[in-house]
């Protein structure tokens, strides 16, 4: 775990939700924080070597960008687990990957892109021995998503469901070449440089102020979730990171599901299918530093939703943590492994 002063944890605390879209953004965090923009960016430039800080950049929606996703459990042979894990993180569209305590031992995210199928290429990794079972399980309802990791232990927020929603302009969004050269271009990890929106503007063939608009349209219509920092989890102590998997009544999800996504503890909230060997409709992510914190947690958020039957699953390993690059069109096959055993 790496060691950080309170500045340090202030500053990511701050950057991981709203990052200033302006010209010279570290000289308005420094000045928040009674600081010089130098030592800020000295100090996320450290944090960045530390591998704390994994990116800076904007943060897009999937499904607004007419990509397909779903999160697939899968329930490997232990011996192959590591072999297939690896063969699956080949795939560009898998972003997260882990293993998890349960006989659904392995549970990654698979987006394609527009004109894609996405069960076709989930039927890919049947060339790989060792599996028994897939679930798609991929979101029928999406209550919340964006992980802010509590990085000041003494501003920890009560576990109560205090957040508002954002409210996002319900447009449809059909993207052009220009806006996914945008995005090409806004996905990028952002140098932390005094004027660090210069470069992209350049290679665009813009304005500064013309990016900034264009960000802020993205974000009012839900395009762009937000430009914000992205940290490691684990870097920074949260190694208990669980999935809480909730039975809800049918008639109940829509009231859970939103209650859910107002804790500020919650990191993620969906309803997804079930199956016969998969009762669990309502998914929630927590983020903690211990296993008796994370099921602390989960009971007392459990006594103010009152569902009866749950679970958490905690990730073992990681495998692969990375954002999809959007518009970097890559095909995928199998056909160069040698052997998957």
């Amino acid at each position: 775990m790496t060691s950080m002063d309170n500045l340090d944890k202030e500053i990511l605390n701050e950057i991981q939700w709203t990052f200033p879209l302006e010209t010279r953004p570290f000289d308005t965090i420094a000045k928040k924080f009674d600081t010089s923009s130098e030592i800020v960016k000295e100090r996320l430039n450290n944090l960045k070597e530390e591998g704390v800080l994994r990116q800076l950049s904007a943060i897009f929606d999937t499904r607004k960008l007419g990509y397909t996703s779903s999160l697939v459990a899968m329930e490997i042979e232990h011996d192959q687990l590591e072999q297939v894990a690896n063969q699956i993180n080949r795939h560009p569209g898998v972003s997260h990957n882990y293993e998890r305590d349960h006989q659904f031992n392995l549970w990654f995210t698979l987006a394609v892109p527009p004109g894609s199928d996405l069960k076709t290429e989930i039927e890919k990794f049947n060339v790989l021995k060792g599996i028994k079972k897939v679930r798609m399980l991929p979101t029928l309802q999406l209550f919340k998503i964006g992980v802010k990791l509590d990085m000041v232990d003494d501003k920890k927020h009560e576990i109560a469901p205090t957040e508002e929603k954002k409210q996002i302009k319900n447009v449809k969004f059909e993207p052009t070449e220009k806006d996914k050269n945008f995005i090409r271009e806004l996905q990028k990890d952002m140098e932390i440089i005094d004027e660090p929106f210069v470069k992209a503007a350049n290679n665009l063939g813009i304005t500064e102020m013309e990016l900034f608009e264009k960000m802020k349209e993205y974000q009012e219509i839900g395009v762009m979730r937000r430009f914000a920092a992205i940290l490691r989890h684990r870097q920074v102590g949260f190694t208990a990171n669980g999935m809480i998997v909730w039975k809800v009544p049918e008639d109940r999800i829509p009231e859970v599901g939103e209650k859910l996504g107002s804790f500020p503890q919650v990191s993620h909230c969906y309803e997804r299918p079930t199956y016969p060997d998969w009762p669990y409709n309502v998914f929630s992510m927590i983020h903690c530093k211990t296993h008796d914190e994370a099921n602390d947690m989960a009971k007392t958020i459990q006594n103010q939703i009152h569902v009866n039957e749950y679970r958490i699953l905690f990730s073992s390993r990681e495998f692969k943590k990375t954002r999809v690059e959007y518009f970097v069109e890559n095909s995928f096959s199998f056909e160069n492994i040698i052997s998957a055993s």
